[in-house]
């Protein structure tokens, strides 16, 4: 398993053990489901699509679907334990694990050349008539036009922003969380996509993803014995409560 996806949630700061207080950002990772697998037989290479924020809807005709909210698709080595249905969590991603993470930026409007590309402000005085303008943008006869990638106003924001070598500081896969140092492209409650670049020393991903599956298996073992087992309660209560065919039924006056 390469990345997960994950919803960022804000920035603090940890303490660490020698006393540095060292900014960070933490991100929930949702269950991440494994919508679909991709095969080297068949596709070329081998590959999950995770996806959040699972939603049921029928279509017309009847038909059960599920939509998710945001999918991504990962590169893997092994298909192992990541067969479609089955789920990831937070435990994938332990203390002191390298990861890149990709965001999508603020938004920030149409913004100037100063603020959008750090040009140098003309001189403040009444006398200039060069303050916040960009200046010149035009040519001469030949080629008689702007060239292509000219730096001017226009919108600001919004991009796609990667930020590599990032380490996770602490892991609580109870609640999912994980924080990671320094900031993080995106505004609060944005989506981000981390990619594994490296796990600690001695963290074996793949007896953690068979953990994972064993522990799926055991769920749906006691669910299915619970569920037999409500069952014949109610069988066994329905036949005690049932009046006996010896006995006669007392016709009301």
């Amino acid at each position: 398993m390469q990345g997960v996806i994950a919803k960022k949630i804000g920035m603090s700061r940890v303490f660490l053990p020698n006393g540095d207080a060292v900014a960070v950002t933490y991100l929930k990772i949702e269950p991440n489901t494994v919508v679909r697998q991709k095969t080297a037989q068949k596709d070329g290479y081998n590959a999950v699509v995770l996806g959040i924020g699972a939603k049921s809807w029928k279509s017309r005709k009847g038909k059960q679907n599920v939509r998710y909210l945001k999918q991504k698709e990962w590169k893997v080595e092994a298909l192992d334990a990541l067969t479609p249905g089955s789920t990831l969590d937070a435990k994938v991603l332990p203390a002191e694990t390298v990861v890149t993470i990709t965001g999508t930026s603020k938004g920030k409007g149409f913004q100037g050349v100063i603020k959008r590309h750090k040009f140098k402000s003309g001189p403040s005085g009444h006398g200039s008539h060069h303050h916040r303008e960009p200046g010149s943008v035009g040519m001469r006869e030949w080629p008689g036009r702007v060239n292509k990638g000219k730096r001017m106003p226009g919108r600001m924001g919004t991009d796609t922003v990667t930020v590599c070598s990032r380490s996770v500081l602490s892991c609580d896969p109870a609640e999912g969380m994980v924080a990671v140092k320094g900031p993080v492209p995106g505004s609060n409650g944005s989506i981000v996509f981390l990619t594994v670049e490296q796990w600690p020393e001695g963290f074996d991903i793949a007896s953690v993803l068979a953990a994972k599956v064993q522990e799926v298996k055991n769920e749906k073992k006691e669910t299915s014995e619970k569920v037999a087992k409500e069952e014949k309660e109610k069988k066994e209560t329905g036949e005690a409560s049932s009046p006996s065919p010896e006995s006669p039924i007392p016709n009301p006056a």
